[in-house]
């Protein structure tokens, strides 16, 4: 699992070849990448959140603005906020799976669900940023985040449907697009959620 995060930031093509190639089952894949992946933001915005809160800039007064939020209702926020994720690569693996019916060389489900959880590993490992939830920060972290995994997916998707770059660009692009919207109806339930909680304190 490790080896192939570190070959995705490094050397994203060859990777995808090996990953391919792996024909790895969603259970082994879950429990060895997704599970502890989407771990990583959930712990740093659990910790952060309680530990020294939502930076909202200054007061008047020249005092920061912040809002934290409680032990106990921020693991409740965080359980929730880890199923939102896991299922959002399980949502994404069956976009994939759909974007790659007309194709011949089309990959099973399986296959599909595993490209969209190690696509998503940039995503994952920007959560860090969450230790010191800044908001200003945050969004800039997620964008350098959200520009490397369009950039995997441009990188892998055509070798992993077996198609052209011109192909793989428009399948690329409509996958791109599709987890844009995913990604950006996580985040609104999770600033929901986080909000939420927020006024419980």
């Amino acid at each position: 699992m490790i080896n192939h995060v570190w070959g995705l930031l490094t050397h994203p093509g060859r990777e995808w070849q090996q990953i391919r190639g792996e024909h790895e089952s969603v259970t082994h894949f879950y429990g060895t990448h997704v599970l502890l992946m989407a771990a990583i933001p959930v712990i740093c915005a659990f910790i952060g959140t309680t530990t020294i809160g939502w930076h909202f800039g200054t007061t008047q007064e020249g005092l920061a603005k912040t809002v934290s939020v409680s032990a106990s209702t921020a693991v409740l926020l965080a359980l929730l906020f880890y199923a939102l994720i896991l299922g959002a690569v399980w949502i994404m693996g069956n976009v994939i799976h759909w974007l790659a019916r007309r194709y011949p060389e089309r990959p099973d489900l399986n296959h599909c669900i595993v490209f969209a959880g190690y696509m998503a590993t940039p995503l994952f490992l920007s959560g860090v940023v969450a230790l010191y939830p800044l908001v200003w920060l945050c969004l800039l972290v997620g964008l350098v985040a959200l520009c490397y995994t369009a950039y995997l997916v441009y990188a892998g998707m055509p070798s992993f449907l077996g198609i052209d770059r011109n192909e793989g660009l428009r399948a690329s692009s409509a996958a791109l697009a599709i987890g844009i919207l995913v990604l950006e109806a996580l985040l609104a339930v999770t600033v929901l959620l986080w909000g939420y909680g927020a006024t419980l304190v």
